[in-house]
């Protein structure tokens, strides 16, 4: 990058739109730690401050470290001021692309957040989407680019890691690039060879759905095994005995996940963008919706069955998204605070990684409080427990089964 033609104009290689988050961040680190002059530009200045000070905001393995070596080597800025996105030659938007209250997708959510800082766009730069998108919203933002008259090429890097591997994954997974010109194409591929090996050339239509595919079939593999927990708990049998009867040395079926929450800022709000891309046909992705948002119902109904919840404390362990993580976006565990405080005399939650939520207790007293508990998010931090208190433990965290 730096040395090229297009490279000497510029002070840094890289600048990250949305670089303080989830994604962003992981990917400024990886991109400076190889080498790269990287720049971030956020509108959150307590986020900004705290990267700066070459802290993580959020918990992501192996990340601490290398952020706070490229920081001090003066490898990575971040700032909340937007004329830092015409300083660098490769320009990578990253922001979050949610759906609304009535499930309908923003195609107009990456051309107005770079419409915040499009003056300060250069000609000379490669601007790079890798947020999910809604298909056409490259051609959308080629078209916006086009009529500022800015020679910018486009390109769509849909980026492709879980959260809690980022620092593995960015560097281990091969890396799906895209672009309209065989310039805008080979730059790319320049860019994320600084990451991986393996680079997956596709067009940007055929680019976007291939992001929407992939997480849309996660979520539709997890509705399935959710299905299948509640056929069996319905007949009092234990889906985890059954589910690892059936995978033992069977490859067929290796890849059945165990049941649990779906949840998370992505598979279903991915779903929701595929289903509207389609007129709304997509009754396989609604039924998947339907049956990933109603296990917490559900959990809470066959609770009700066996204990009168009326008058009981439960208490949740596990409020983030998945396990392992400090992240609570479109936690499922809220959704069943939320059931339970009307069903319940009290809910008590706890969780050992988040620490945005004011409301949580020590695991402690939430187990001693507590009448019943329920185990929301597989946190390692788990399988030790010992209680005498009755557990509804869907993900098997305890070794003991999934009846419930």
């Amino acid at each position: 990058m730096a040395g090229s033609p297009a490279g000497d104009q510029f002070d840094r290689d890289v600048v990250v739109i949305g670089g303080c988050g989830h994604v962003g961040l992981p990917l400024a680190i990886a991109f400076a730690d190889r080498g790269a002059r990287v720049g971030i530009y956020d509108v959150s200045e307590a986020a900004v401050a705290t990267v700066n000070a070459g802290t993580l905001p959020f918990d992501e393995p192996g990340a601490a470290g290398v952020l706070a070596r490229v920081v001090s080597a003066g490898r990575l800025q971040a700032s909340s001021d937007p004329s830092i996105v015409g300083s660098a030659e490769h320009v990578v938007v990253v922001i979050g692309t949610p759906v609304d209250e009535h499930l309908n997708p923003d195609q107009q959510a990456i051309p107005a957040a770079l419409g915040g800082c499009a003056d300060y766009l250069r000609a000379g730069q490669l601007l790079v989407l890798r947020s999910t998108v809604f298909p056409g919203v490259t051609a959308l933002v080629e078209k916006m680019i086009a009529g500022r008259g800015t020679e910018i090429e486009v390109a769509f890097c849909p980026e492709r890691i879980a959260e809690g591997k980022a620092m593995t994954e960015l560097f281990e997974l091969p890396q799906i690039v895209s672009a309209r010109s065989p310039q805008g194409l080979e730059r790319a591929k320049k860019l994320f060879g600084r990451l991986t090996d393996t680079i997956v050339e596709l067009s940007p239509e055929e680019a976007e759905l291939a992001k929407l595919f992939t997480n849309v079939w996660r979520y539709i593999k997890f509705a399935a095994a959710n299905q299948f927990y509640m056929m069996a708990n319905d007949r009092g049998l234990d889906f985890e005995r059954i589910r690892k009867g059936l995978t033992q040395d069977y490859p067929r079926a290796a890849d059945m996940p165990g049941a649990g929450f779906a949840a998370g800022p992505c598979l279903f709000k991915d779903t929701m963008q595929l289903a509207a891309f389609n007129n709304n046909q997509f009754a396989l992705g609604h039924t998947a919706m339907t049956i990933n948002e109603g296990l917490p119902l559900y959990l809470v109904h066959r609770l009700e069955q066996r204990f009168d919840l009326a008058s009981m404390t439960v208490g949740i362990l596990g409020m983030a998204f998945k396990g392992g993580s400090d992240d609570i976006r479109s936690s499922l565990s809220y959704k069943l605070k939320r059931i339970l405080a009307f069903k319940a005399h009290r809910v008590l939650c706890a969780d050992p990684y988040v620490t945005v939520d004011e409301n949580l207790l020590p695991q402690d007293e939430v187990i001693a409080r507590s009448d019943l508990l329920v185990i929301a998010a597989p946190h390692p931090e788990y399988r030790g427990l010992v209680t005498d208190k009755p557990v509804a433990d869907i993900w098997n965290v305890l070794g003991t089964g999934v009846r419930v």
